[in-house]
Formats: structure tokens, C-alpha cells, sequence
């Protein structure tokens, strides 16, 4: 019988979804989160292992010496050695797409609460603000209308293309950056200009680029420096795509306007990360993928995947 192990489960499924199916194809054992010092005891045995942020390594594979496929629970797999998987004859695969309609969604949420600070409000409210002012209307904060305002859209995939979607709905003009390390030129419904041009033009920027070593803090000082200081920069992508120490500068200089992101660069982050303490910054703890839909279709593309590797016909392959 296959030996399958899942080294982090509770995030995609803290109860609400069904391992059965996945139970199904082999002897199933879940494990809700692995150490890096635990993986090697974890995965020994093991034919075939799903993780998604626990990283998998050349070590890990050495280890692993009944390992024949890895399936990452997520579309980015930079966790795993795909190297080291190809040397070791195993599978690597992904799930791409899964989570395209709710990262959308968070990062318009993001967007629009910097742009209204809705929960602001509603927490002053709560708090008795509106009662003690004596007056019918107030605002704490700034009142962003987005309409007309330029959307630079940095990784116009599949969920970049859907938030230029809805930023053209709100009346945005949608413009597409090139990605460091792309030619680019392939069809657009919406302009494309270099990366730096974009930057001084946005009056929003939201990312969603993979994290290579091109695109890695390629939101340093000096490009933080080409934005307007009324921007704001929203981050739904990878946390170290961004310089957090400059981010946390600009936003203390009050040379941004504001900062949203389900992303860190160490996540959980630890007490000393600048943009815990920065003003007008909005951290979510990476959960745009999370909803139980998409989760939903996490599971069940990766029932698929380890279906179809059973049948000789492996699919979502990266190595």
C-alpha cells in the first residue's frame, strides 16, 4: 500500500474539510506541523509526501529513499529542491489556480480598506466615537475615491489579471509592469510599460509575481522612491519581494501612503519586523488563499494529482 504523508495539514484543513478521499488511495498519515529537524524520521518510508510550507531539501530527499513523488499544497513550490527531486527520480508536482478568486478578492479587500479604512471606523463607532463627537459625520482618516485613479498590476497571471479585472470595474486605469527577468510582449488587455515607469505613474501597485532571484526586494528605496507619496502598495504575492526595513522607512517618512499585505518575508514574522510598527500598514497573516472554497479545491486537485501519478499519468509536473 502507498505511504502517504501530509507534514503541515491544519492549515489547509483545521476540521472543516474531508481527508477521506485522499485516505482512499494509500496508508494516510497527517501530520498538523513538522520542524525542519523533524522531516527526515517524518519522510522516511514514506512514497509520497504533501507539504507546503515545510521545506523540503537535498538532505530531506537523501533521506528519503522510498520517496517517489512530492506534491506541494499550494501553486508556488520553491519549498522543494526540484534539483535534488530530479536526481532523486521523483515526481514533483503543484496545484496551479486553486486560489485565484480569493487572493483576488483579499487583495482588492486590502486595497480598499487603505483606500476607506472601513474597519477603522467601524472600531471607532464601536468605540464610542460617534456618540461622544455629537456630530453626524466624521472621518479619522483620509477618503480615497479609487475611480480614475492608475492600477499598476506587477504579474498580470492568472489573479493579477482577475484584480485588473475588478480595478477596471471600480472605474481604475489598469496598467501591467514587466516583471525583472521577463521579455514580455505577450497579449495584455491593458498597456505595458517598464517596470520604473510604472512605478511613477501608480497611484496603487499590487504585485503578484513569483519570487525569483530577479524579482527578490525588487520593492527597494530606490523604487519606493519613483511612487507618488499619496500611493499605496498592496502585496498578495511573496513577503521578500518587498524591502521591508525601506518599506517601514517610507511609510515612518510619510513618503507612502499607505501598505497592505498577507505576506511577510519570515512568517510568522518575529516581534522586531519593521512593518509590525510602521504606520499606515495593514498586515493579514496569509490567509488570502484560505478561504474553505479554495482550500476545497486544493484538496481535491491534489487527490488528482496523486490519482494520476498512481496511473502512470502524472499531471501539474514541475520536475
Amino acid at each position: 500500500m502507498t505511504d502517504i504523508v501530509v507534514l503541515d495539514a491544519l492549515p489547509m484543513n483545521p476540521g472543516d474539510l474531508d481527508w477521506a478521499p485522499l485516505a482512499a488511495l494509500g496508508n494516510l498519515r497527517l501530520y498538523d506541523h513538522t520542524a525542519t529537524a523533524e522531516v527526515p524520521e517524518r519522510i522516511t518510508g514514506a512514497d509520497v509526501v504533501f507539504t507546503n510550507k515545510v521545506r523540503l531539501d537535498r538532505a530531506a530527499f537523501a533521506a528519503a529513499t522510498r520517496l517517489r513523488m512530492v506534491s506541494v499544497l499550494a501553486t508556488g513550490y520553491d519549498v522543494v529542491d526540484v534539483g535534488a527531486a530530479r536526481e532523486h527520480g521523483v515526481t514533483a508536482c503543484n496545484v496551479p489556480g486553486y486560489s485565484t478568486p480569493s487572493t483576488a478578492q483579499t487583495a482588492v479587500a486590502l486595497l480598499l480598506e487603505l483606500a476607506y479604512r472601513v474597519g477603522a471606523h467601524a472600531d471607532a463607532v464601536r468605540a464610542g466615537e460617534w456618540t461622544h463627537r455629537n456630530i453626524w459625520s466624521f472621518r479619522d482618516h483620509p477618503l480615497v475615491e479609487l475611480a480614475g485613479k492608475t492600477l499598476v498590476i506587477v504579474g498580470l497571471g492568472a489573479i493579477g489579471g482577475r484584480v485588473a479585472q475588478i480595478g477596471a470595474a471600480l472605474g481604475m486605469r489598469v496598467v501591467a509592469a514587466q516583471i525583472p527577468g521577463r521579455s514580455g510582449g505577450g497579449a495584455s488587455s491593458c498597456p505595458r510599460v517598464p517596470l520604473d515607469e510604472a512605478f511613477a505613474i501608480a497611484d496603487v501597485v499590487s504585485l503578484h509575481c513569483p519570487l525569483t532571484p530577479l524579482t527578490r526586494e525588487m520593492v527597494n528605496a530606490g523604487r519606493l522612491a519613483l511612487l507618488k507619496p499619496t500611493a499605496f502598495l498592496v502585496n498578495t504575492a511573496r513577503g521578500p519581494l518587498v524591502d521591508e526595513a525601506a518599506l517601514a522607512d517610507a511609510l515612518h517618512a510619510g513618503r507612502l501612503a499607505g501598505y497592505a499585505a498577507d505576506v511577510l518575508g519570515v512568517e510568522p514574522p518575529p516581534p522586531d519586523n519593521p512593518l509590525l510598527h510602521a504606520p499606515n500598514c495593514l498586515i493579514t497573516p496569509h490567509l488570502a488563499w484560505a478561504s474553505r472554497e479554495s482550500r476545497q479545491r486544493l484538496l481535491d486537485a491534489s487527490v488528482e494529482n496523486l490519482r494520476a501519478f498512481l496511473a502512470g499519468a502524472p499531471r501539474n509536473v514541475v520536475a
